[in-house]
């Protein structure tokens, strides 16, 4: 038996309006407008943005849900020669999204995949923080939970992006932020500058920016709603290997803040470089 046929079809990666929906392009709506399918990571805001343009299309929602059920299924469309469109809740799919799935298997089948660019609320976030870079750090949402790996995660972060010299933009939920901003808060001891920008709700009527340490940006948030693009500045280098108390100290905080047992608060120390006697050193020290 022969290498199967590659499939004959087409995906078209279509980047979507970030909030106004005056944003989308004119290769995007006309994706819309000709695809025997759009591929919706919510099928409810894809009927809305096709109701915009006034047509009508089959959808079908792939998420992290349903990924492993639906794939096969697109993967035959594909096959057959259809046109898929991917799109996202709101700007470019597979940008801290599922849809990165559907375009890995499309192009490992042979289909022709095509990229329609479109709004995006990393560099929408970045180009209002006003903050000169050559680049910046892109850590998309922090894991909801475990406390541990949340920590751990920002704490990585944080010392990547402060060892390139570039700003970190993250993710949040709108029931998370505060929180966020807390834990932010406590790194000022390794990152003394640090400053962020928070903005939500990005070309949208109520769009809002906030500049200034993690505690004043948190004190002037009430009630947040929609989900937040954050730009954090100011991050310092990690420090040297041998200062071990430096790199814990951050991480002793973030830890005692969410009641983190020894066992664990150890690991994400070692994680930073310490060694193990002398985390459990620093542990039962007095904070």
């Amino acid at each position: 038996m022969g290498a199967p046929a590659a499939a004959r079809g087409r995906l078209l990666v279509v980047g979507t309006p970030i909030g106004n929906l005056g944003d989308l392009t004119p290769r995007a709506a006309e994706a819309l407008r000709t695809a025997d399918l759009v591929v919706a990571e919510d099928t409810r805001l894809a009927q809305r943005l096709l109701a915009h343009l006034g047509v009508r299309r089959p959808t079908s929602a792939f998420n992290e849900h349903n990924a492993d059920e639906r794939l096969p299924a697109l993967l035959a469309r594909l096959e057959a020669g259809q046109t898929l469109a991917l799109t996202t809740d709101a700007g470019m799919p597979g940008v801290s999204d599922p849809g990165a799935r559907l375009v890995a298997a499309a192009r490992a089948a042979g289909a022709q995949v095509e990229v329609l660019p479109g709004p995006s609320a990393v560099t929408a976030a970045m180009a209002l923080s006003g903050e000169e870079a050559t680049g910046f750090v892109f850590g998309g949402f922090l894991p909801a939970r475990p406390a541990a790996s949340r920590a751990a995660a920002l704490q990585r972060l944080l010392g990547a992006a402060g060892a390139a010299g570039l700003p970190l933009i993250l993710f949040e939920a709108p029931h998370r932020v505060s929180g966020l901003l807390r834990d932010l808060e406590r790194h000022l001891a390794a990152h003394p500058q640090l400053r962020v920008v928070a903005t939500r709700e990005l070309t949208k009527i109520h769009e809002q920016v906030l500049v200034g340490r993690p505690a004043e940006v948190g004190a002037a948030l009430a009630a947040p709603r929609g989900e937040f693009t954050l730009v954090v500045f100011g991050l310092s280098a990690p420090p040297a290997a041998g200062d071990a108390e430096l790199r814990a100290a951050p991480v002793l905080a973030a830890a005692r803040q969410a009641g983190l047992s020894d066992r664990t608060t150890v690991e994400l120390l070692r994680a930073v470089g310490v060694e193990r006697r002398a985390a459990y050193r620093l542990i039962h020290d007095k904070p």
